[in-house]
């Protein structure tokens, strides 16, 4: 034996926990060889540092001081990943309570190292399928833990510790829970893995199952006190073991290229039965994510709609429209001195090829009369071109000509307030009406329109430009000119364009203009500040409901450390524990964000329903930047809960009930 290279070497390990105020050392220095095909047993009585022994061999607890060499490799130097390649591809356990997942069946508790490793699912299913056959559970693959009994559920231990080769098999009181029929049938198996070539070592108290090891190992308040060969009696068999070639762990496996895609999806299933098993939690936590994402949903198509409302209003004044106005701006004191714009600019304009229709405007307050009936109004003198500017059209009658503006016809169209208060359910088409002192025969009514620039109470007069100054106004210029620009032409170039051959024809720029474009977009400015200041607020919302997203996690992690455990003994790495909790909580936000879309176009749809005057225009931007967003949140917040997991102990997870 000693010939032969040692499998596992401990050199004076120790291994001491705190304690109180000072330390408590549980090993004192053990040195210990274990050889391929070798069937040992560790023996001594509870709180010897049997099981403290038993981790360390196994990967799942380190040594205080000393080393302890796999194949000759320095376990100290290893990387948690690495360690957990070791418990995954060169260890199998077998513990006294199992330790298998409850909400997986047979067949799925043997397969988790194996997906761990990378092992396609085909092979997968027919390697732990074999396995069970070969254990007497061939007719039980499907049944979960809670329908097993304990000598099945130890089976069910011992395929999985084989799912990946098992070279060494560490059995920790593996009768401990069992009767003494299957007690004794799990030492024959164990007795048969070890003639096929399986290293076994064996924890126990008991000297009857360590009697059928090869070779007891008594170990005494932290110290190894005999180490004898032995003949098993009873069971098994006295054959030399075989030589298990090492290429079962590392080559019977080729790790495919669907290995992540497995291990994602096993952490995706894990992670949607914990949410199963605890509904009304799952729910709970979602809610914090559903108000969040529709507040911002909401806030988002409130401002949209009221945006387009808005917009849509102003496009109703003229779509696509600059208006010229005498003076340098808005508000100018001057302006009513400034008389550059004349006849001869509208032509010019007209003859532009940005313009598709120009309209002079002649404005003044006028007193509206027809027999007894005296009102305040507004006469405007336009040009025929002027209703293709704003788009209107007549609801009665017909729009005055260019050949009627260009005889100075004494005819006018009125909008509906005026037909309304005039002539009532009369038919105004024909009938004169004073303007001031001048008689005008109506020839058209204009279709109502609603605007948030008119007063809904005022009464409109539209002649022609050129009866309204000879006649109305008596003036030679013109208040201000509005060009409605041609489809292709953006409204910036035709601007510039105004302002060059105006300020060229004028010999200065003595005037300003102003287009819808502007209006627009000083609104889009505004209401955009708007909805970024309240999104800002419900976003709060959002992150209230993530910091209670965290906090259940936090209790997830606790109810399930010892899944943990029991995950990290099989092979599992950090970033397989950590993308388990990590997909949860992703998982919690995005399915709360989906429902809180949902929800906010239902309750949306109530809204318009019930209140036809709030207008909601939803966006699928806003839509994908609210789903985006909970995900985010999902992974900001589900990250701590997720890396917690990722570093417990496995002796400690394991260890909790």
């Amino acid at each position: 034996m000693t010939d032969r290279q040692p499998l596992l070497e401990l050199k004076a390990v120790r291994r001491s926990y705190a304690q109180g105020g000072g330390e408590l050392e549980v090993l004192h220095g053990i040195n210990l060889k274990i050889y391929p095909g070798e069937m040992t047993a560790i023996i001594g009585p509870s709180g010897s540092g049997k099981s403290t022994l038993m981790n360390i061999i196994g990967c799942l607890d380190k040594p205080t001081s000393g080393t302890f060499e796999v194949n000759g490799h320095d376990t100290s130097q290893l990387s948690p990943d690495e360690l957990a390649a070791l418990r995954r591809d060169f260890f199998g356990f077998i513990f006294q309570r199992y330790h298998l997942l409850g909400h997986l069946s047979a067949r799925e508790n043997v397969e988790v190292p194996a997906i761990y490793a990378g092992v396609k699912q085909g092979k997968r299913a027919v390697r732990s399928a074999e396995l069970l056959t070969q254990l007497g559970l061939a007719e039980r693959i499907d049944y979960k833990p809670a329908h097993l009994s304990g000598g099945q559920q130890q089976r069910v231990s011992i395929a999985r510790a084989l799912m990946n080769g098992g070279q060494i098999i560490l059995a920790d009181e593996p009768t401990g829970a069992l009767d003494t029929k299957s007690g004794a049938e799990v030492m024959k198996i164990l007795s048969e893995l070890n003639a096929q070539g399986h290293t076994i070592i064996l924890v126990t108290h008991d000297p009857k199952i360590a009697a059928c090891a090869r070779r007891i190992i008594a170990i005494e308040d932290g110290a190894i006190k005999s180490d004898q060969p032995n003949d098993p009696v009873g069971i098994g068999t006295a054959d030399a073991p075989q030589e298990l070639s090492s290429s079962l762990v590392k080559n019977i496996w080729a790790k495919s290229f669907g290995a992540f895609y497995d291990r994602f999806k096993e952490a995706f299933i894990m992670a949607w039965r914990a949410m199963l098993a605890n509904r009304m939690r799952t729910l709970l936590t979602m809610l914090g994510i559903i108000i969040g994402i529709m507040a911002v949903v909401s806030v988002v198509a409130l401002a949209r709609g009221a945006s387009e409302q808005i917009m849509a209003n102003i496009s109703s004044l003229g779509t696509n429209t600059i208006t010229i106005y005498p003076g340098e701006r808005m508000g100018d004191v001057r302006s009513g001195r400034v008389r550059t714009l004349t006849e001869r600019d509208l032509n010019a304009l007209s003859g532009q090829p940005f313009a598709d229709s120009v309209s002079p405007s002649v404005q003044s307050s006028v007193l509206l009369r027809r027999g007894n009936l005296e009102y305040n109004g507004t006469a405007q003198g336009v040009s025929a071109d002027m209703f293709r500017v704003y788009g209107y059209v007549p609801a009665q009658g017909r729009l005055f000509t260019a050949q009627e503006v260009e005889r100075n016809a004494q005819i006018c169209v009125i909008d509906h307030n005026t037909a309304v208060n005039f002539f009532g359910t009369q038919d105004p088409i024909g009938q004169t009406i004073l303007v001031n002192a001048v008689p005008l025969a109506v020839v058209g009514v204009l279709e109502e329109k609603d605007s948030p620039f008119v007063r809904p109470d005022s009464l409109n007069v539209y002649m022609p430009y050129k009866a309204a100054m000879t006649r109305l106004v008596k003036q030679d210029y013109l208040s201000s000119i509005v060009v409605r620009v041609a489809d292709g032409f953006a409204t910036a170039v035709a601007e510039r364009a105004i302002v060059r051959l105006l300020t060229a024809r004028h010999g200065r720029q003595d005037f300003f203009i102003q287009s819808s474009d502007t209006i627009m977009k000083s609104i889009s400015s505004a209401t955009l500040t708007f909805t970024l200041l309240i999104s800002a607020i419900a976003v709060i919302s959002l992150v209230v409901g993530g910091i209670g997203v965290m906090n259940i996690m936090l209790v997830s992690v606790t109810e399930r450390t010892r899944e943990i455990g029991i995950r990290m003994a099989v092979g599992a790495r950090q970033s397989d524990i950590m993308a388990q909790f990590l997909i949860e909580a992703v998982m919690v936000c995005l399915i709360g964000g989906f429902a809180g879309v949902a929800l906010t176009f239902a309750v949306g749809s109530l809204v318009q329903y019930f209140a036809p005057t709030v207008v909601l225009s939803f966006s699928v931007l806003s839509v994908l930047a609210a789903v985006i967003t909970s995900s985010a949140i999902g992974i900001v917040f589900g990250f701590m809960p997720a890396r917690s997991a990722s570093r417990l102990n496995p002796i400690e997870a394991l260890a909790r009930e």
